[in-house]
């Protein structure tokens, strides 16, 4: 059994790459985490499992990353901060992440 941790699942790309992971995931006997803000009202395909946590902050990021055999980062800060911080914003988050 192989876990995959899915970042950004209610974005554009996430969103669009959540159902496929779900599928195959099920299919294979795997788990698929997604790692959300805010899980709370963020629809996810079935066999999804919600983690809640922030990349900036670093809250939950050691239970989404717990045995995690592969893990798809797709966060991007454009709604968070203003336009001065986006690039810091971005490469804090990443480095959290790694």
């Amino acid at each position: 059994m192989s876990t995959i941790l899915l970042t950004g699942a209610s974005g554009y790309v996430g969103g669009r790459l959540a159902p496929l992971l779900a599928e195959r995931a099920v299919a294979d006997g795997d788990e698929l985490r997604c790692l959300l803000r805010r899980p709370e009202g963020t629809s996810l395909p079935a066999g999804a499992r919600a983690v809640k946590g922030d990349v900036l902050s670093g809250a939950g990021l050691d239970e989404a990353l717990a045995g995690v055999d592969v893990a798809y980062y797709l966060i991007h800060s454009m709604g968070r901060g203003g336009a001065a911080d986006f690039a810091a914003q971005d490469r804090q988050g990443a480095e959290a992440f790694g």
